[in-house]
């Protein structure tokens, strides 16, 4: 361990945290650590009546519960176990979206911030949260990443999404002295092609990190090219897959290549971190603390085995409540306890999160997550579905509404074209719906190509 990591998560990043900005972040941080130790059914006890508070919460302040509820016969006072969570509606983006308004408290409505959703269903979503619901999720992300070896300070390098349009210089100096003060480096995955990969193995041997965080879609492009050269790189101690499904191969095939662990995390924009691997890798411990999460069968009802509908409870976004959320991913729970002595939950797998990536005749490789990342902005964009069927064409839906027009399409034929340029043509097509998938999905880039 380096001596600026005490220094800047003992020292600085308190003062920074708690002192000048005033956040919670430091303290919630060390009661997730100790939280983690208790027994299994200390910590479900915990998650139950933290869930509790919330509903009784949701009964005074939150219209939408509290009127649907009541036209179910539903009270917070009929939830006296935690088998009787499945008496209460699931919440899905429909609700959402037509209920935006009713969903926040009353009395916290006027304090909250934004975020909007990828859309990697197809649909972006914006929704609100608190300032202490985005502090304990901070805390939350810094414990799961903790235990792959992400340490506060530990040099990472971050094969990432890029910035979308053009980031003003204030912008781009925050991010340079935020990556700076937490020895951070980012890559851009969405502008590695065929023919650059090797410059994106260069600056690993460059920066020589301890950590490295990336796409699992870009980081398998990337072990891949590393076996077919026969290049090693400079080796971390761990690597970190987010945002999409990590298979068994793939794990090995990246292990193979860059010499280190892989952990698998999972998470979504609308909790951040849900789920992540210890050091035992035996399974994803569920953040069950902090939310609730359960996986429903095909009759709605929670399963405890095979693949089910992942529903998540945040326990602490009291400013616009999300109970029951189905967010259109599939899990897998594990049955029984990691040696690593952590009383929380496991999933075995995260099933239902992949998206295509698209290819191009000039070599590139641009994962799935790039059109959710650049598109979920777009003013009056309710529902898109990226599909290449063809090497040098793709053809985007696009479901309208309000607040889309020639600039909205202009944007998107720019940013599309400053990562793929002309070797691709984007043909954009206004459709008045966007059918789903077999199991009731929206996949949002989809690949037709022979693999």
């Amino acid at each position: 361990m380096s001596v600026y990591e005490p220094l800047l998560s003992k020292v600085l990043w308190p003062a920074y945290e708690g002192g000048l900005r005033r956040r919670q972040t430091p303290r919630y941080l060390r009661d997730y650590a100790q939280a983690q130790w208790l027994s299994a059914d200390e910590i479900a006890h915990l998650q139950f009546t933290r869930f509790k508070a919330l509903l009784d919460w949701c009964q005074r302040e939150v219209p939408f519960y509290r009127e649907r509820w009541a036209q179910m016969g539903l009270s917070p006072a009929d939830i006296r176990e935690p088998s009787d969570v499945s008496l209460l509606p699931v919440l899905t983006k429909a609700d959402i979206r037509e209920h935006d308004d009713a969903l926040k408290a009353v009395s916290l409505k006027d304090g909250l911030a934004y975020k909007a959703t990828g859309g990697s269903t197809g649909e972006p979503l914006r929704f609100g949260y608190t300032r202490e619901s985005n502090d304990r999720r901070v805390a939350v992300m810094w414990r799961g990443y903790g235990w792959a070896g992400s340490r506060m300070g530990r040099r990472t390098l971050f094969l990432w999404g890029g910035a979308v349009g053009e980031p003003s210089a204030a912008h781009r100096f925050k991010d340079r002295v935020y990556n700076t003060v937490f020895a951070r480096k980012q890559l851009n995955s969405f502008a590695m092609t065929e023919s650059n990969l090797a410059s994106y193995a260069d600056a690993i041997d460059a920066y020589r990190p301890e950590v490295i965080v990336s796409y699992v879609g870009p980081l398998l492009r990337l072990a891949q090219y590393l076996v077919a050269e026969r290049r090693r790189v400079a080796r971390p101690v761990s690597i970190i897959g987010a945002a999409e499904a990590l298979h068994p191969f793939q794990r090995e095939l990246i292990e193979h290549a860059v010499g280190a662990p892989v952990y698998n995390t999972y998470g979504c924009r609308e909790f951040m971190l849900i789920a992540s691997e210890c050091e035992h890798r035996d399974g994803l411990h569920v953040n069950a603390d902090h939310l609730m999460v359960e996986t429903l069968g095909t009759d709605g009802k929670p399963t405890q085995h095979g693949s089910g509908d992942v529903c998540i409870t945040d326990l602490f976004n009291y400013g616009m409540p999300f109970i029951r959320y189905v967010n259109g991913d599939m899990a897998t729970h594990f049955h029984g306890q990691c040696a690593c002595g952590r009383g929380l939950p496991l999933l075995a797998s995260i099933d239902g999160r992949k998206l295509d990536a698209i290819r191009t005749p000039a070599g590139h490789v641009l994962p799935g997550e790039f059109f959710p990342h650049m598109l979920k902005d777009v003013p009056g964009l309710t529902r898109f579905q990226l599909v290449q069927r063809q090497l040098d064409r793709l053809d985007l839906s696009i479901v309208r509404g309000d607040g889309f027009d020639d600039e909205s399409l202009a944007y998107i034929r720019r940013e599309v074209a400053k990562v793929l340029g002309d070797s691709a043509e984007l043909h954009c097509h206004f459709v008045d719906d966007i059918p789903l998938t077999r199991s009731g999905k929206l996949r949002v880039t989809v690949s037709e190509l022979a693999s």
